[in-house]
């Protein structure tokens, strides 16, 4: 779908500076087609730097197949018009014990290598005057993930996130994921995995809470 013309939000701008994608001011000028089209041309041009043939019927397609994949799939999390709307909803059942939603289904990208991330995401909150929809959590999970990223920024983007839209300090992100960086490349190694977590609010100085939430998603 291609962009509004109307005034855009600046990306990440809700987010600490350190913690925003490294994104032009321009990096949504142009429309999705535009992009694609452009993108396309120059996939072709790294395809025929490798010799590939591209009247090839297996191959024609390609050039545009990667761009629509990156503009609309891969890197949609980039545009700041695909955040989710984290509605809330009043807490009137006044729990108020630990939430977890674990695992979360990640895919995302190495931003220095542009090959594939794939793990899990767990989240927890405690709720205040508020709770959320739990899809939610996917969401904002996925809109984080859906952009060239390293692993450490990405956990505390969805963390910083939550925090904001739930209205409490008391949020914790754990990711375990595998490069395909560290697998398919360099060291080979296709038995390690990555964890990084966050914690905020009463999961950072509350030891039994964080425990409690390492149990609950099987850690």
């Amino acid at each position: 779908m291609d962009n509004d013309s109307g005034a855009r939000p600046a990306p990440d701008a809700h987010l600490p500076a350190g913690l925003r994608t490294p994104l032009r001011p321009d990096a949504f000028d142009a429309a999705d087609e535009t992009k694609i089209t452009a993108i396309a041309g120059h996939f072709a041009a790294i395809m025929q730097e490798l010799g590939l043939d591209l009247t090839d019927d297996s191959l024609a397609g390609t050039p545009r197949r990667v761009a629509k994949m990156y503009v609309q799939e891969w890197f949609q999390g980039l545009n700041p018009a695909h955040r989710p709307d984290v509605k809330l909803f009043e807490n009137r059942y006044q729990y108020h014990q630990l939430l977890v939603e674990r695992d979360i289904t990640l895919f995302s990208c190495c931003e220095h290598h542009f090959v594939p991330i794939v793990g899990k995401a767990h989240v927890a909150y405690l709720p205040a005057d508020n709770v959320v929809g739990l899809s939610k959590l996917n969401r904002v999970v996925q809109h984080y993930a859906r952009r060239p990223q390293v692993q450490e920024r990405l956990t505390r983007q969805i963390a910083e996130e939550l925090q904001q839209s739930l209205g409490t300090p008391d949020v914790a992100v754990l990711i375990e994921a595998d490069h395909l960086c560290v697998m398919s490349r360099g060291v080979n190694d296709t038995s390690s995995s990555t964890l990084t977590s966050e914690y905020g609010g009463r999961f950072a100085t509350d030891a039994a809470l964080r425990t409690e939430f390492l149990r609950q998603i099987g850690k």
